[in-house]
C-alpha cells in the first residue's frame, strides 16, 4: 500500500492518504485543513481519489473536506451519528479560533461498522469506536497490519471525552473492545501525534494499559 501522511491545520491533525501500488486508486482519510496540500500530495502520488472517509466530524477533521470534494470529485464517507459534529463545526471554529467557515458538505454514504472500504487492491475494515464523538469509526487495514485511529487511541494517551456529545466510558469500551483485540504488532497511525503500536499501548498506556490505575466506573 502507498501511504502518505501529512499533519495539517492549528490543531496538527494527521490526514492520510492511501493508494493501491497495482491501479494507482486512492482514498484520503481526515482531511482536516491545507486542501492545496493534501492534492498536491495526491497529484505526486499519481492517485486517483475514489473516496474521502473519515473517523469522525471534529472541524480539525473536516475542514478541507469541501475542497478536495470538489477537487477530486470522490464521494465523502462519514457515520451517521457525527451529523451533529459535522453541522456545528463552523460554531465550533467561531468558538475555538474567533474564525468563520462555511458550512462542511453533507456526506454522500454513511459509514458502519464492519463494511469494507475498497479501493484497487486493498481495503480498510470500518469499526465503530463512538466516545471521542458519536459517531468514531476507525480503519483496519489487516493486510499491512496497521490501524487509521482518529482520535480514539494515541502515543501514551487516549481521545479526548471532555467535548460535546463526547462520553469516557464509551470510549473506553470502544479501544477494549475495537482495538486492543488486535494483535500486538499492529501500528497505530493517529489522528495527532506520532505513530505506535496496539502492543506498546497494551503494555504501557496510562488510560487503557495493562499498568493503567485509571477507571471509568
Amino acid at each position: 500500500m502507498l501511504i502518505a501522511g501529512l499533519t495539517v491545520g492549528l490543531l496538527q491533525e494527521n490526514c492520510y492518504i492511501l493508494g493501491c501500488e497495482e491501479s494507482f486508486r486512492g482514498v484520503i482519510i481526515d482531511p482536516g485543513d491545507s486542501a492545496r496540500a493534501i492534492l498536491n500530495e495526491v497529484e505526486e502520488m499519481g492517485l486517483t481519489i475514489e473516496k474521502i472517509i473519515n473517523t469522525h466530524s471534529h472541524f480539525d477533521h473536516v475542514l478541507a473536506v469541501n475542497a478536495v470534494r470538489a477537487a477530486t470529485g470522490a464521494p465523502f464517507y462519514l457515520h451517521r451519528d457525527d451529523l451533529p459534529i459535522l453541522r456545528a463545526a463552523p460554531e465550533r471554529v467561531r468558538e475555538w479560533l474567533g474564525a468563520r467557515v462555511d458550512p462542511i458538505d453533507e456526506p454522500d454514504h454513511f459509514l458502519q461498522q464492519g463494511q469494507m472500504i475498497e479501493f484497487g487492491a486493498e481495503s480498510l475494515e470500518v469499526r465503530f469506536t463512538p466516545g471521542h464523538s458519536p459517531g468514531h469509526v476507525v480503519f483496519v487495514d489487516h493486510a499491512n497490519e496497521q490501524i487509521f485511529a482518529g482520535d480514539t487511541l494515541f502515543r501514551g494517551s487516549i481521545g479526548r471525552f471532555d467535548l460535546l456529545l463526547a462520553d469516557g466510558p464509551t470510549l473506553y469500551k470502544s479501544i477494549r473492545d475495537q482495538l486492543l483485540t488486535l494483535p500486538d504488532t499492529y501500528v497505530v497511525y493517529p489522528g495527532h501525534g506520532e505513530a505506535t503500536t496496539i502492543g506498546a499501548e497494551r503494555e504501557a498506556n496510562p488510560f487503557v494499559g495493562k499498568a493503567s490505575a485509571f477507571s471509568f466506573t
